[in-house]
């Protein structure tokens, strides 16, 4: 089949009524990375290896058209070349980040539902007692860079305790915490506020879950609220708790080319 041949399926005729942009051919590796499984090039190697199926036929060819309305399948698993969206939420106490949980009152779908038509799902967690940035998107992609230890995105926290820090304790958080047999150490510790103690400022590249809380608790601290105000280059500002906005597209770009950290 020549590189650029369509792959012909059951799909409406392009143009036609019941075609609703359906019929719009794109490259089949740009309609796999859409999809949110890997990137254009990573995509590629997926076709070249014959791990994709159009209208049920195996396709290795590169450069090969298809529609939004074929079959394309991974490994046998439908694809859908969803529009990536990209949503960053203040999020409130109380809220369970989480996309569904029965035993959960309220979560943060609960605040971003009316926010567009696509299946969007948090990027990482917040357990239900912090507040703070969190992005949701439907970029499986960019959701693993961001989340994966290796890429070492950059965390900053705002921390109220039960009682004062001492100078100590954080220098010690910052050589390093022993959590559940890992040593776990902050960038950077620091007064926020020099007349109020019972507050520090916390940045580190750990991913692991209730960090921050678990690093004050091994020293004796009770963390009294606990705020992420920043997460891989984005911030809370101008943005009121509770409320949602999209990223702009340069700070979709700054993400995906790893400019934070």
């Amino acid at each position: 089949m020549p590189a650029k041949q369509r792959i012909k399926g059951k799909g409406p005729a392009p143009g036609s009524r019941k075609d609703n942009g359906a019929g719009e051919e794109i490259r089949l590796n740009r309609y796999i990375a859409l999809s949110g499984v890997c990137s254009r090039r990573e995509a590629d190697d997926l076709i070249l290896r014959g791990e994709i199926e159009v209208n049920g036929r195996v396709v290795r060819e590169l450069g090969t058209k298809v529609r939004k309305s074929d079959d394309i399948r991974h490994k046998g698993k439908r694809l859908s070349a969803e529009s990536m969206v990209y949503v960053l939420l203040n999020k409130p106490k109380g809220y369970v980040t989480t996309v569904s949980d029965p035993h959960a009152e309220i979560t943060v779908m609960d605040l971003v539902k009316d926010a567009c038509s696509e299946r969007i799902y948090p990027v990482g967690r917040l357990d239900k007692a912090t507040t703070g940035v969190l992005l949701l998107t439907n970029d499986g992609e960019l959701a693993g860079k961001l989340t994966h230890p290796k890429y070492l995105r950059k965390k900053i926290y705002h921390v109220w305790l039960d009682r004062e820090v001492t100078r100590n304790d954080m220098l010690k958080l910052t050589e390093g915490i022993e959590i559940e047999g890992e040593k776990i150490s902050a960038d950077t510790v620091a007064y926020p506020d020099p007349e109020d103690k019972t507050q520090t400022g916390v940045e580190l590249h750990s991913g692991q879950n209730r960090v921050v809380r678990r690093m004050f608790e091994s020293l004796g601290y009770k963390v009294k609220k606990l705020d992420r105000v920043y997460f891989a280059g984005l911030t809370k500002k101008n943005l009121p708790r509770g409320k949602w906005r999209f990223l702009t597209p340069h700070e979709v770009i700054m993400l995906k080319r790893g400019l934070s950290r």
